[in-house]
């Protein structure tokens, strides 16, 4: 099984592990002739838009899938050679009112929302979601980019000029409890397995710290994800993994993102889930059967930010598995994880910080 990869960054570089483990020969796609896949696999160097290098990436390939979802939809769209997950769940996840508007029609809760073109319109429609708001670019915004929160009127302008003056979605400022995400499965025949909700915690706009299976999770909370995530998927025709980032408020669930494809937030499976979400991706869009996703006990995942750590300070902490993505240092920029274990709760907690302390963030 041959499978071609659009876009060759760390999720590109884990996709290809799996698939070398599973037998598949993989080759990535990315402008950057040093890209993560590159390190570790066949890959072509060239624009995600060029058809002459997209026809040299699928020569010989039985799928097409990608690892983020920024890719060009027209370009994928005219590609002969199957691409799964479908150009239309890129269609919805790029453009924020789009995948408001996909998630309100399948009976996803989100908050209170509208378009904003120009400054007169955000004007109108703060004033009829009311402050505080959240302003973001519909397009391209990621890690906490392209977004200003708003807390009073007279800062509209300053929140205009913050996003780059583009096409933006305001949003309802949301008191949520936590942040949560769901990670799934869905094969080609419609069959959908569901990891354990995840808790994360943010900072800065960048995830930092996930624990899986949430804290406190109950059978109620997870079918509810579950079942949200089935609707999305199946309104989508969906193949592949996604994930879908929720806030909890008062124990319901409010949409905030999807990501149609492998998620920061599910690396931990690497580790702790009986098949990852790498493997499960590559499972599904090759039409092979689904993996298991239990968990293996607790399990935290810890991004490595900025800054590449002490390899033998982090794996001397129990439990510590460390994987670094092959990215040269630079600011706010996600260079690694390490995933952790424990027995129990507090013990997983102690890790974190154990972690914590040994990365600079830069």
């Amino acid at each position: 099984m041959r499978v071609a990869i659009i876009g060759g960054g760390q999720l590109g570089r884990m996709l290809v592990q799996a698939g070398e483990r599973l037998g598949m020969a993989c080759v990535t796609l990315d402008p950057a002739n040093d890209s993560p896949a590159a390190q570790v696999g066949p890959a072509i160097v060239g624009a995600y838009d060029d058809p002459s290098t997209l026809a040299q990436l699928v020569e010989g390939a039985d799928v097409v899938t990608y690892e983020f979802e920024n890719v060009p939809v027209e370009a994928v769209r005219a590609l002969a050679t199957p691409v799964r997950p479908p150009p239309a769940a890129l269609e919805a996840a790029q453009d924020r009112i789009a995948e408001k508007t996909l998630f309100t029609d399948v009976g996803l809760p989100v908050p209170t929302f509208a378009a904003v073109d120009d400054l007169a319109s955000l004007d109108v429609a703060v004033e009829a979601i009311g402050l505080p708001a959240v302003l973001k670019t519909r397009r391209f915004g990621y890690d906490g980019k392209g977004q200003a929160v708003i807390r009073r009127g007279e800062l509209l302008e300053d929140a205009w000029r913050a996003v780059g003056e583009v096409p933006s979605i305001v949003e309802a400022l949301v008191p949520f409890d936590r942040e949560l995400s769901i990670i799934a499965v869905r094969a080609d025949d419609g069959e959908m397995r569901c990891y354990p909700l995840v808790e994360n915690h943010h900072r800065e706009g960048i995830l930092r710290v996930s624990y899986a299976p949430a804290p406190d999770l109950t059978g109620e909370l997870q079918a509810a994800a579950e079942a949200h995530a089935r609707a999305v998927a199946d309104r989508l025709e969906y193949v592949g993994v996604f994930a879908i980032e929720l806030f909890e408020a008062g124990g319901a669930l409010l949409g905030n993102e999807m990501a149609p494809r492998v998620h920061n937030s599910g690396h931990w499976t690497i580790e702790g889930a009986e098949t990852s979400q790498f493997e499960n991706h590559l499972r599904a869009v090759c039409g092979l059967p689904l993996g298991d996703v239990s968990v293996r006990g607790q399990v935290a995942m810890v991004n490595v930010i900025g800054q590449e750590p002490d390899a033998a300070a982090i794996l001397a902490i129990p439990g510590a598995h460390l994987h670094s993505y092959g990215k040269q240092a630079r600011q706010r920029r996600k260079l690694g994880h390490v995933t952790l274990f424990a027995d129990d709760p507090e013990t997983l907690r102690e890790r974190v910080v154990q972690v914590s302390g040994h990365l600079t963030d830069a």
